[in-house]
């Protein structure tokens, strides 16, 4: 079926440049009026970002930001997302503001050297960048947008998360294989305090937390393990008021899994989290109540990046090395399919209403669009262009006001 991926890929971009009449496709959802969805994607080595209009399923427009788009985000409260600009080495790096109802640049806020991660605060009212070149963490504030604070790291920072009740930043310390707590302040003069390091995690990226703000894993990506840390809770919860040890940050575990993981996902309802070992060519599927490593499951060659859907019963997985995207039944515990996409897809989003899956295809420079569910079941449906070497994207749908 599919003998000719290039001329597949050509059929494909062509049908997606099609007038707008024929980009309505078959069983596709009932958009009220008003409703728009952007896919807003970072190519690195074009220092752009590509907005990819998901109702119409067409390119939007390309937005020029700094140099080296790393990353991507967006802002859970307002229209606005944000691309981190990785900069050469030598120069300081920067995080450009998108107005995502005008689609445009409205603003820069430079960083430090070398960002290389970003996060925004479930409040909308800040964001948090990790900079390896400098060993820091920076604080936006993103009504002024302009940094207000630093913090120092361990040595090259890879990954951040924040925790859902605001309280917790978790930074990922790569090249020291550690793991930097901090508490997030309200007052202006001490925006973050680091509170807990955790050596002990070569590699260390990728950290998740969940949704009660519990605990935190991390993925030790030169080794073989992932860290399990318990975060201290608010003092007036009612988890502390049980158990006082729990007012502290706390090593829990550190779990086998397979070679090389190299991200984490988590099932949105919390109860588990799967690695992409990404040299073992599989997946490990841990409980994150009893921090036990369950079943290792063969997903594809080299898997990157996945996502679990809302109703917690598929993980979807790129598989770089074979330019797929495979599908695994959490629920069944079996793998599904797989689906080709474009050469080494890596970051993966869903639509706002999950019909759609999107991979970011980081060496063909477009990106692949499945639908999630058909009378076949999954199926690609089309693949559009992005920009040189796209390594992150992110959805942002709004409601226009009649």
């Amino acid at each position: 079926m599919f003998s000719s991926p290039q001329s597949l890929r050509g059929i494909l971009l062509a049908a997606a440049l099609l007038p707008l009449a024929a980009c309505k496709h078959y069983n596709m959802p009932d958009y009220p009026a008003g409703y728009r969805e952007f896919a807003y994607v970072a190519n690195s080595t074009g220092n752009t970002v590509t907005v990819l209009d998901l109702v119409y399923l067409r390119p939007d427009r390309t937005l020029k930001v700094g140099a080296d788009p790393t990353a991507i985000a967006v802002n859970p409260k307002l229209d606005e997302a944000y691309a981190l600009n990785t900069q050469p080495s030598d120069s300081t790096g920067s995080v450009s503001v998108i107005d995502t109802d005008k689609n445009e640049v409205v603003a820069t806020i430079p960083v430090h050297r070398t960002p290389s991660a970003l996060a925004i605060s479930p409040d909308g009212l800040r964001a948090y960048v990790t900079n390896q070149g400098s060993n820091t963490v920076s604080v936006l504030d993103l009504k002024t947008r302009r940094a207000i604070a630093s913090a120092p790291t361990g040595d090259q920072p890879a990954g951040i998360a924040i925790a859902p009740d605001n309280r917790s930043v978790v930074v990922t310390n790569q090249a020291s294989g550690s793991v930097s707590i901090y508490a997030i302040g309200i007052q202006k003069a001490s925006p973050l305090t680091l509170r807990a390091t955790f050596p002990g995690c070569p590699g260390a990226t990728s950290p998740v937390i969940m949704p009660d703000s519990a605990k935190t894993f991390v993925a030790c990506s030169t080794g073989h393990q992932i860290m399990a840390i318990g975060l201290s809770m608010a003092p007036d919860s009612w988890a502390l008021k049980q158990d006082a040890s729990l007012n502290t940050d706390r090593l829990l575990a550190l779990l086998v899994v397979g070679q090389h993981p190299t991200h984490i996902t988590m099932k949105p309802d919390g109860g588990e989290v799967f690695v992409s070992n990404q040299a073992s060519d599989s997946i490990s599927e841990v409980s994150t109540q009893t921090n036990d490593v369950g079943s290792t499951y063969a997903i594809g060659d080299r898997p990157t990046h996945g996502v679990v859907s809302a109703d917690n019963s598929a993980l979807w997985v790129a598989a770089s090395g074979n330019d797929s995207v495979s599908l695994y039944s959490i629920d069944d515990g079996k793998f599904l399919s797989s689906l080709r996409t474009g050469s080494t897809p890596d970051a993966l989003a869903f639509s706002a209403d999950q019909h759609l899956i999107l991979a970011a295809d980081s060496h063909s420079g477009d990106v692949a669009v499945i639908r999630t569910a058909t009378k076949l079941g999954p199926a690609l449906l089309t693949i559009l262009p992005a920009g040189g070497t796209p390594v992150a994207l992110a959805v942002k749908a709004t409601q226009t006001k009649p």
